[in-house]
């Protein structure tokens, strides 16, 4: 049976991501292994893997050699950082990939950047793109974050997401 994880921010090959946020890494080479390592120890190749956004800051070549070197099928949300064509990723081997949010599942809004939404609206948010910043939980009962920092550097599967929500869901009822 196949799973659905998502993941948002790997910046793989930005050096300075290390710095800003903190990362547990000695250098670029360090950090980028350890996300595909990280990726490729719960994502097996009939999975599915929505990324967030930020995906790498190196050429097409190095870009299209670490995207296939990650197992599953993967979808790309493109974030601020991603800032070449739709057809560009694709080239590198995403399966599919969306300029925009999209809506998942029929109640998930998947973007990079949070979204607003309330309790009178249908939708729950997965979003990237806050890294660590303290202003925003790790979750709530309408959304979730899952910057690299936040989810130990490793895709988290769509089931535990869900849980989450729902517990905080029914937490507030």
């Amino acid at each position: 049976m196949s799973r659905i994880f998502m993941i948002a921010d790997t910046h793989f090959g930005h050096p300075n991501v290390i710095k800003y946020e903190k990362r547990p890494f000695r250098d670029v080479e360090e950090m980028d292994s350890t996300l595909v390592k990280n990726w490729n120890s719960v994502v097996k190749s009939r999975d599915k893997v929505f990324l967030l956004g930020d995906f790498s800051f190196y050429n097409k070549e190095k870009s299209s050699e670490i995207c296939k070197a990650l197992n599953g099928h993967k979808t790309l949300i493109m974030g601020n950082h991603d800032d070449k064509s739709p057809n560009y990723y694709m080239d590198c081997g995403f399966d599919s990939v969306s300029k925009y949010p999209v809506i998942f599942d029929e109640y998930w809004i998947l973007s990079h950047e949070p979204k607003y939404v309330n309790d009178s609206m249908p939708y729950a948010n997965i979003f990237g793109h806050v890294h660590a910043n303290k202003q925003y939980r790790d979750y709530s009962a309408s959304g979730f974050c899952v910057s690299v920092e936040r989810i130990d550097y490793t895709p988290i599967d769509f089931e535990r997401i869900k849980q989450a929500v729902m517990e905080e869901n029914n937490n507030e009822t």
